[in-house]
């Protein structure tokens, strides 16, 4: 890990079933929570139809504009798993069936009793120069190129590819987070004053976030998160403090939620 350094990542989600609400995406969220404690934030998320042409331009800019990228969906067995098709295109090399990949595939299928058919056959595609990712789940690799990790769109398979990459990372300081609620105010009540201290604080990223409870026999508690974000503990202290000295001055109660556990 190199301290100090920020180390950003991209998620590009492939997919129409996706883009139609057929699918609800949870791989976003998981894959920026593995990331976190490895010292790099995912900076930008994008989702894309099933087309080659749109999916090798998402990668070429999200590629070109962080550290990592990371991709999920679109590399099983159908017709419309054109993922690493497009990759390659992306990069601009030859795919081909990859004998290490497909003697993954063979192995898998045997001890689980499945023919590999023609059509799973596919999942042993991969682009020219590309090193494999494990697959504990389903036996099908996805493969890193270059600074892109391609993942399988399944949230379960998906996950379990997830061990083998962490070894690949170099990441950068951690982002520490801190919350404090502010009971009974609005958002509003804090905006200006909120700006203020972040005009004074730069090693801080300040946030604000609204909720709404509701109260037994009707009626609706108001409140806001409060969310200092930034790599120096000492500089995240003294953000709480000030948080809590914001939100009294502004008639609230503040309430400092635990950090999490590490």
């Amino acid at each position: 890990m190199s301290e100090g350094r920020r180390v950003t990542a991209a998620v590009l989600l492939i997919g129409d079933e996706l883009l139609s609400g057929r699918t609800r995406d949870s791989n976003l969220q998981t894959i920026a929570g593995f990331l976190a404690p490895l010292g790099v934030n995912v900076a930008e998320a994008r989702v894309v139809r099933d087309e080659a042409a749109h999916i090798a331009a998402a990668l070429n800019d999200l590629r070109a504009a962080h550290d990592y990228v990371f991709t999920t969906g679109g590399i099983g067995p159908t017709h419309d798993d054109i993922t690493a098709d497009s990759i390659a295109a992306a990069f601009g090399v030859p795919i081909s069936e990859r004998a290490d990949a497909l003697a993954l595939l063979e192995t898998w299928y045997a001890r689980t009793g499945a023919p590999l058919t023609g059509a799973r056959r596919r999942m042993a595609r991969i682009p020219d120069g590309a090193a494999l990712i494990a697959n504990p789940v389903t036996g099908a690799p996805g493969f890193q190129i270059g600074n892109v990790f391609v993942l399988a769109g399944v949230p379960a398979i998906m996950r379990g590819m997830l061990e083998d990459v962490a070894h690949r990372i170099r990441g950068g300081a951690v982002t520490l987070a801190r919350t404090v609620r502010a009971e009974g105010l609005r958002e509003g009540d804090l905006a200006e004053a909120l700006g203020a201290l972040q005009a004074r604080s730069p090693d801080v990223a300040f946030g604000s976030y609204p909720f709404f409870t509701e109260l037994p026999g009707g009626g609706v508690k108001r409140g806001a998160n409060l969310v200092a974000r930034g790599t120096d503990a000492a500089a995240l202290d003294a953000a709480v403090t000030a948080l809590c000295d914001l939100v009294r001055r502004a008639g609230g109660t503040p309430v400092v939620e635990a950090e999490p556990a590490g």
